[in-house]
């Protein structure tokens, strides 16, 4: 098993691209396993689970995170002003604990970096706890709390320098 978690992690690193109209299912299902979980606590769907892919698809904010043929994991992000906004990421249940997450992160910052972008910004549910926890770890700092379209959520951002 730990051989093959390397060789997946060795492959996966050059296997993020630009999601197709091909993607669309396998985002949606991404999205529905990864968030599924959060339902309770928040007491309804998790605003990820209800949006329009295939229109961010198609105005090229979606990327995929493939493990050969399979979407693994998948990040929305676009440039929102002078910053870089991480919409969205989600990792299948079944390939937790083996750094993608991590890796889209970097790979945001890559993209923030090449679009000249001062800044990574992000925000979460407040309910979702782990993530009120990885990301300060991960060098976010907490900007804001706001009620939004029926959601408490938490801003988070990271400078680039």
């Amino acid at each position: 098993m730990v051989d093959q978690e390397l060789q997946f992690r060795r492959q996966s690193r050059h296997s993020i691209s630009l999601a197709t109209v091909d993607d669309v299912t396998a985002v949606q299902q991404c999205a529905a396993a990864a968030y599924t979980p959060y339902i309770e606590r928040i007491g309804k769907p998790p605003a990820p689970m209800v949006a329009d892919f295939a229109a961010q698809i198609s105005e090229h904010k979606v990327w995929v995170l493939k493990a050969g043929a399979k979407t693994a994991a998948f990040v929305v992000c676009y440039i929102q002003g002078d910053v870089y906004f991480l919409e969205n990421m989600a990792v299948f249940p079944e390939y937790h604990g083996m750094g993608l997450g991590r890796q889209l992160l970097l790979f945001v910052e890559g993209k923030a970096i090449q679009q000249k972008c001062s800044a990574v910004e992000l925000y979460t549910n407040s309910k979702m706890l782990e993530n009120l926890e990885l990301y300060p770890y991960l060098g976010f700092v907490e900007t804001d709390r706001r009620h939004e379209a029926g959601f408490d959520r938490v801003y988070f951002r990271k400078e680039l320098v």
